[in-house]
């Protein structure tokens, strides 16, 4: 496994999975730009942790799972499975208590060893359908 996959693998297990924010630093690129499919754009660490930490508040004990991940010179591609429960307000929704799973599709840009961009989509639709129904 390459030093890119290393750091995506990383970047979910311990930034997303466990919430530690101290691999931050370890893992991210002081110029990290970060685009999801939320409509979220945060530029830097403090605008990605306002990003984690809402996402861990509205999503209790949420997960990020990799499905399958490609690896190309400072590229990274990753297909993602999303959980958690919903256990505050998101995407306009109010609490329901339940446990919500997606897919989604990561690809991550690199800088001296760094997540220095990152792009994520999500299947909003079925997410949405989740809270909703």
């Amino acid at each position: 496994m390459n030093t890119e996959a290393i750091q995506v693998r990383k970047f979910y297990e311990e930034i997303w999975n466990k919430h530690d924010k101290k691999m931050i630093l370890d893992v991210l690129h002081e110029s990290f730009d970060f685009k999801g499919s939320l409509g979220n754009e945060k530029q830097g660490h403090e605008g990605f942790i306002e990003y984690l930490d809402m996402i861990h508040t509205a999503l209790g004990d949420y997960r990020c799972e990799i499905k399958e991940m490609v690896s190309e010179k400072s590229k990274v591609f990753a297909k993602m499975q999303f959980t958690g429960k919903h256990q505050g307000e998101f995407m306009g929704a109010k609490p329901t208590g339940r446990q919500l799973t997606w897919d989604g599709a990561a690809l991550f840009h690199f800088k001296n060893g760094k997540v220095d961009r990152l792009w994520v989509l999500g299947d909003l639709s079925s997410l949405l359908a989740q809270m909703r129904r």
